[in-house]
């Protein structure tokens, strides 16, 4: 298992969520409701792994097999439902980052926690420098232990849910997307 690596931010990681959105929904058609960027690319200035992490709302779930096979078809390696937490995950090997995709039903809880924990971090800098430095330390300690570092993480997140002003909190989103 390969190192734990976070990059400096990319100005240029907003245009290629753009970019790949309009190719996952062409892609996925007619069975995607809306796409999301989400994780620490989505956050001005915050370092990151090296890819970019995407939530895709299906319209159906039942479309999950051919949303596979064509994603598969595509060049995406599918890696099941990893944490339990409806969060369909496949990745590519895209340039110059890759792309870790998650398809979720309507209505799914870690994904409406991984937009709440985005723009709290999008609104509040100094919680986003403290997930950075958090994140470094942990990157560091864990080597490639990815139980480790998204574990170290956990705490964090749900006090950033918890302090959201205007809703309730939902469950802290599953795996190392954030």
């Amino acid at each position: 298992m390969s190192r734990i690596t976070l990059v400096e931010y990319d100005p240029l990681w907003p245009s290629l969520f753009e970019a790949r959105a309009l190719s996952i929904t062409a892609l996925l058609s007619p069975f995607v409701r809306e796409i999301h960027h989400i994780g620490s690319t989505a956050i001005a200035g915050l370092a990151a792994k090296p890819k970019i992490d995407i939530d895709a709302v299906m319209s159906d779930e039942g479309a999950l097999p051919e949303l596979t096979s064509r994603l598969s078809k595509a060049g995406y390696t599918f890696h099941g439902d990893p944490y339990a937490s409806g969060l369909w995950t496949f990745t590519a090997a895209t340039l110059p980052y890759g792309t870790r995709l998650y398809l979720c039903g309507e209505g799914n809880a870690a994904h409406a926690a991984r937009l709440l924990f985005r723009d709290r971090l999008r609104e509040r800098p100094d919680a986003a420098a403290h997930y950075e430095a958090l994140k470094r330390r942990l990157a560091a300690e864990a080597g490639s232990d990815w139980e480790f570092y998204t574990g170290g993480k956990r705490a964090f997140i749900e006090a950033v849910l918890a302090s959201s002003p205007t809703k309730k909190a939902p469950p802290s989103p599953a795996g190392p997307s954030c």
